[in-house]
């Protein structure tokens, strides 16, 4: 917010005061990302900052750690970039591997998390419907409780039933774990939705399908998109449940970058850890953006 004209001296400290709290503040939350993106650079197989980076001589800096993650794991790295050369790379190389792996899992579950979450928060939304504080704290529970509890019981419960060691069942647990921001994200957008509509649309003759395709989901779509985004961005950052129920050939990335670490420390980590934090910018970015195309639709943005 400006800063009135007929503001105070001492409002005007305060002020300024307050921002520059809040900037120490940004940045030490931002800090620890801000550092890792330089060190993915490095010329050497270090985690710090040599003199040749401190000194920014060209010579300090490299992209081999980001060409590392196309060529670790391949049987033939070193021929010439053909096209068997990129076969060789979606066959065996293993971060290409764990990517496409959380890509996978990653899109399954949230299409499964923003199907059965929308479901959830319409019905919650309804008044009459009974239970309804009781059935939403069970249904965002899996947001509360200790990842590595939930990750025990799914552990046993996948070994019972035979999912261990499962696509399907890593996809379930995520699933489970993208419902609880679907279910809040859909329900805030559902808080200002005018019900006449759907009265308005079923007194003329729609059907409730039809009622939901094209009177309910237009204007619950953004938050429909930004429950998905983040339920994407939660598989695709879960390590704790994989830990405990996938097997060697499923790791995705995060599982892979924890292997990585206590295996062989490698800068490969940070080029993957940034390619990641652009990734997750742009995701956010997506949702901000979504989140103030809803407010506007809904009139509860100010100018």
């Amino acid at each position: 917010m400006a800063l009135p004209a007929h503001a105070s001296p001492g409002e005007k400290v305060w002020h300024y005061t307050y921002l520059v709290i809040c900037g120490f503040i940004f940045l030490f939350l931002i800090a620890p990302i801000i550092i890792i993106i330089p060190l993915s650079f490095n010329v050497e197989p270090y985690f710090t900052f040599t003199s040749k980076m401190m000194a920014f001589d060209p010579e300090g800096y490299s992209l081999r750690w980001y060409d590392k993650i196309l060529t670790f794991g391949m049987a033939n790295p070193d021929v010439p970039r053909d096209s068997a050369w990129w076969d060789d790379v979606w066959q065996n190389a293993t971060w290409f591997h764990a990517m496409k792996n959380s890509a996978i899992i990653g899109v399954a579950s949230t299409v499964l998390a923003t199907s059965l979450g929308t479901l959830a928060a319409l019905g919650l939304s309804r008044p009459e419907m009974p239970f309804r504080r009781a059935i939403m704290g069970l249904l965002i529970s899996p947001m509360i409780v200790p990842l590595i509890i939930t990750a025990t019981g799914l552990f046993f419960f996948y070994s019972a039933t035979g999912l261990a060691h499962s696509y399907a069942g890593i996809i379930l647990a995520h699933a489970m774990l993208g419902i609880p921001f679907v279910i809040i994200t859909v329900t805030a957008t559902l808080v200002g939705f005018d019900h006449s509509l759907t009265r308005a649309a079923a007194s003329l003759g729609a059907p409730p399908m039809t009622t939901f395709r094209k009177v309910i989901l237009p204007l619950i779509l953004p938050g429909v998109i930004s429950g998905a985004l983040f339920a994407f961005v939660t598989s695709f950052d879960e390590i704790v449940v994989v830990l405990f129920v996938a097997s060697y050939d499923q790791q995705t990335i995060p599982l892979q970058m924890w292997n990585g670490i206590r295996e062989q420390i490698s800068p490969t980590i940070l080029a993957v850890a940034t390619i990641l934090v652009i990734f997750s910018i742009t995701l956010l970015t997506a949702i901000e953006l979504l989140r103030r195309r809803s407010e506007r639709l809904r009139g509860v943005s100010a100018a």
